[in-house]
């Protein structure tokens, strides 16, 4: 599924559906330049996860846990040297858990991915205007298949 936003509201709508039609266990790893509006799909993730709480990317703890209609753990992964560093704390507990789990910058780990996941890349459309992404959703198994009920 693929498709073209052209402002922030937008793209955390993206995130905001997926939140609602989430289930427990699910991953989503998000792939992106800086700037594309990871972190503005994943405060829609949570909001759609009845999470009231202020998101913040958790750049330098690695991962931020909130409670909602499901346990949400944010993984920020873009400052980790080496996959044994975020295997240390404990990831697999995480993400093989009943929360939701987001991992920005998910490409730096994927070896340390489950099977069955949603990748979402974004990319920015300068040429389009400043605001415009280009948002990529692609899902590894059937349990995902909620997300063809996206209306964009």
């Amino acid at each position: 599924m693929e498709f073209i936003v052209d402002n922030v509201e937008k793209t955390f709508n993206v995130g905001y559906q997926l939140g609602q039609l989430s289930n427990a266990g699910d991953v989503f790893c998000l792939i992106g330049d800086l700037g594309t509006g990871k972190t503005h799909i994943t405060k829609g993730i949570a909001k759609g996860l009845a999470i009231d709480e202020h998101i913040t990317s958790p750049t330098f703890t690695i991962v931020n846990e909130y409670s909602g209609r499901l346990t949400l753990y944010h993984f920020d992964v873009y400052r980790v040297n080496d996959p044994d560093e975020i295997a240390a704390i404990g990831f697999d507990e995480y993400i093989f858990s009943d929360a939701v789990s987001v991992i920005e910058w998910s490409n730096y780990i994927e070896e340390l991915l489950p099977e069955d996941k949603v990748i979402i890349y974004i990319d920015k459309l300068p040429e389009l205007g400043e605001n415009f992404r280009k948002i990529k959703i692609q899902w590894t198994s059937d349990r995902f298949k909620y997300i063809k009920e996206l209306n964009i």
